[in-house]
């Protein structure tokens, strides 16, 4: 009798060691799951689906080349409905259902509230945390006051937009009137504030002549900016307005027949050229970190290809956002160097201070406060651009290349470390 509890304790022990050992080879198995977070309905959902394909787009071409250490990549796309409160609430979603990392990128706003739940979910879940990678959110204080060592920013801060248009603009003579049009939210004020202090400190030949700032994806007829601008007598309009709110904006310019320029994030992105079109041209610049002629210009033949598949993709959208590929394959090479995605600290760790063979140059997550720093770009539509953006018959080219050294800003981050 005891011999056969005995062979019963062991054929228990054996199974349960064979369902754990099964258990960890599925683990091992399954994907490695990113919640993409972000505008999938209502005014801003052109935005949204934009970011979820490019993602998409990357985890496939990963995939296709082993994914991270074996496992494929899966994106996971969860609807914030530009909403703060309903971001946290999928941050909380992504937890419950064991998802190690978000991305988000519409309004900073939302960014803020993601890195307070990841924050909060790290400290209570310590078995289960979180890794955030911002590819699009830019207001300043993500990276300052509100740095967190589990957030990681893939794109430009707002800050470093500024320096870097600052000094392509203090060398142009033909900007004399500046007149600021944004969206009432944190990004756009803190391009308001701190573009009129860049003008006082660098553009001594220029001067703010006005000041605006309109709801958020609620305004329909921007002919009364337009007539403000008009008044005003300004040359040159500097805005951080995206989506809908940017094409409606500059389209209101074309039919004021409006001579000014103007300079903007997100010229390239979210339905903005197919909104505009030749209207835009010799107009609308924008700032960013790449667009698809720098293959072009700089000969980057192997990233064109990337470009090219990704448009016979998805023919209704363009490869816009170059911070996606720079934010996967240093995802990939953190998690790699580390050897275990599972492990969120170790793979912060490995993060910061990463530097990355980007396509366009060497790329640098600072340590600090988890910002890229980057080349930066400054393009205007134009028609004979070899590649045209969104089919609209115009595209973009380069008139500056803006090196890191010019396009970088010191932090005033102060980051708890676990």
């Amino acid at each position: 009798m005891l011999h056969n509890k005995k062979a019963g304790r062991l054929a228990g022990i054996m199974i349960g060691l064979s369902m754990a050992l099964s258990s960890v080879a599925y683990a091992e198995d399954d994907p490695i799951r990113i919640s993409y977070i972000d505008p999938l309905s209502g005014p801003f959902a052109l935005a949204g689906d934009g970011g979820l394909k490019s993602f998409q787009f990357a985890a496939r071409k990963l995939n296709e080349d082993g994914g991270i250490l074996g496992r494929d990549i899966e994106i996971v796309p969860m609807d914030s409905k530009q909403s703060a409160s309903e971001a946290v609430q999928l941050v909380q979603r992504s937890a419950d259902e064991g998802i190690n990392f978000i991305t988000q990128g519409n309004g900073s706003n939302v960014a803020a509230a993601i890195i307070e739940a990841t924050e909060r979910n790290n400290r209570r879940n310590k078995d289960n945390k979180m890794l955030y990678l911002n590819y699009a959110a830019v207001d300043p204080a993500l990276t300052n006051e509100l740095c967190s060592f589990y957030h990681f920013r893939f794109d430009a801060a707002s800050g470093i937009k500024l320096e870097a248009l600052s000094n392509y603009m203090k060398d142009r003579e033909d900007i004399s009137k500046i007149f600021l049009v944004n969206m009432d939210y944190s990004h756009g004020h803190f391009i308001s504030e701190r573009m009129a202090e860049l003008v006082d400190e660098r553009l001594p030949h220029a001067e703010i002549v006005g000041d605006v700032l309109h709801p958020v994806g609620k305004v329909r007829d921007f002919s009364p900016y337009v007539s403000r601008i008009q008044q005003s007598g300004a040359d040159t309009v500097v805005s951080g307005n995206w989506g809908i709110d940017l094409a409606l904006f500059v389209r209101a310019i074309d039919s004021a027949g409006l001579d000014v320029n103007v300079y903007t994030y997100y010229g390239g992105a979210g339905g903005v050229p197919a909104g505009i079109g030749p209207r835009g041209e010799g107009i609308l610049h924008q700032v960013t970190e790449w667009h698809a002629d720098v293959n072009v210009d700089e000969g980057l033949k192997e990233y064109e290809k990337w470009f090219q598949e990704f448009k016979e993709q998805y023919p209704e959208f363009d490869w816009y956002y170059h911070r996606i590929y720079n934010q996967m394959y240093m995802l990939k090479a953190a998690i790699e160097e580390v050897g275990n995605a599972d492990d969120i600290d170790a793979i912060a760790k490995a993060l910061e201070g990463m530097e990355f063979e980007s396509p366009t140059g060497t790329v640098t997550m600072r340590a600090k406060d988890h910002q890229i720093l980057q080349p930066m770009y400054i393009s205007v539509m134009d028609t004979n651009a070899k590649y045209d953006a969104e089919n609209s018959g115009v595209g973009f080219r380069t008139v500056a290349n803006i090196p890191v050294e010019q396009a970088t800003v010191e932090t005033s981050c102060n980051m708890t470390r676990p």
